[in-house]
């Protein structure tokens, strides 16, 4: 019969595999929960301009609202995928061909009629900084009212949280802003 020896070694590997145990489990999870998890990680697929665009021009956007990405192609045609939010049900989404008609550092917001009739609370005006639902940029449509903007909260991207338009991390607003020229051909699909 051998005999079992307690080192200080084999009790820290024995704690670590018992710390381990449950996150393994877990990873092994085949409920509802987790394979939602799995599809919305999935969901983020490259796309190919040439699919919707018959030349890059200036530069291409395609607004996915169904995977809540927006894609990014250069006039050099190199590619970025951004998460985003968008519009909270499909009567307050457009698709189609559009472009962006103006950009603005630190848009100021005026909620429309309609946002105003769904929530009375919103005030008729506001100014850029913290509060301001457009976040540090936009980009705006040439349908009015329809923008590509930041926002301060986050909680918002990846959800269907807008009354419209298409909402970007404030870094990622910025980053794209920069690469953008007015002109700029965009598809919301």
């Amino acid at each position: 019969m051998s005999k079992t020896r307690f080192t200080r070694r084999a009790t820290l590997l024995g704690a670590a595999a018992t710390l381990a145990t449950p996150s393994l489990l877990l990873a092994q999870d085949n409920s509802p929960l987790s394979s939602s998890v799995k599809r919305n990680a999935s969901s983020f697929t490259t796309r190919d301009w040439n699919d919707y665009f018959d030349s890059l021009g200036s530069g291409r956007i395609v607004c996915d609202i169904n995977s809540r990405a927006v894609h990014h192609w250069n006039s050099s045609g190199v590619y970025s995928l951004y998460p985003s939010s968008v519009p909270m049900t499909d009567e307050l989404t457009r698709r189609g061909y559009t472009e962006i008609v103006r950009k603005k550092v630190g848009p100021t917001w005026t909620p429309t009629e309609s946002m105003k009739q769904r929530d009375p609370s919103l005030p008729d005006f506001m100014d850029a900084g913290p509060g301001n639902p457009l976040g540090t940029h936009a980009m705006y449509l040439s349908w009015p009212a329809y923008l590509i903007h930041g926002t301060h909260d986050t909680r918002k991207i990846g959800r269907r949280s807008s009354s419209g338009c298409i909402g970007l991390y404030n870094e990622h607003i910025a980053e794209l802003f920069a690469k953008t020229e007015v002109g700029t051909k965009v598809l919301v699909l």
